[in-house]
């Protein structure tokens, strides 16, 4: 979960605006993955990514140069927590293991391998037992890279309520790991 952070349009310049048939090539990856970390559910991150496209290829002419990229994850955080309002009884499910399937190094082993898949399972379920407003935070931080000016760019959340949501989340992720190692380990070895 290493910092990145790529600017399209340059060092300090605003992002131009993509045309419509940009949107889809050069983004739906980005945005499907930012969806399916906040649903937990391939269906409900496709529903949720359609939605988004939707929304920005509607409103892009609507769009001020400035960070697109910022621009793409505030529509999706609105999207995803009105579909959270409207729901109620929205639940995450924890990722199958085998959509955990990513090289740990150049020739990782076997040992390896199985340390990281128990390990971002556990992830997963510890961020499906975070309040929406703290997942959002730590997934768009520690998953997505982004800093917490661009969260609170992002998001239209004052800085210290960024920060509070990150820190918050991320202590309730740890309390949880810790609570869950023991069983968790005994459960699947």
């Amino acid at each position: 979960m290493a910092r990145r952070r790529e600017v399209d349009g340059g060092a300090g310049e605003p992002d131009p605006r993509p045309s419509r048939e940009e949107v889809a090539d050069r983004y739906g990856d980005k945005i499907y993955s930012l969806a399916y970390r906040l649903t937990g559910n391939p269906d409900d991150a496709a529903d949720l990514s359609q939605d988004v496209l939707v929304r920005v290829l509607r409103n892009l002419d609507r769009y001020q140069p400035g960070t697109f990229d910022g621009w793409l994850y505030r529509i999706t955080k609105n999207l995803f927590l009105d579909h959270v309002r409207r729901s109620k009884r929205f639940r995450l499910e924890p990722l199958p293991e085998e959509d955990w399937r990513a090289p740990v190094s150049e020739e990782p082993g076997p040992a390896d391998i199985v340390d990281r898949r128990t390990l971002e399972a556990r992830l997963e379920r510890g961020l499906g037992q975070l309040p929406d407003d703290f997942r959002l935070a730590v997934v768009l931080c520690d998953v997505e890279g982004l800093t917490y000016e661009e969260i609170a760019t992002a998001t239209r959340w004052p800085l210290g309520t960024v920060r509070s949501r990150i820190h918050r989340g991320r202590r309730q992720l740890r309390s949880y790991l810790d609570a869950n190692a023991d069983t968790e380990q005994g459960g699947e070895r």
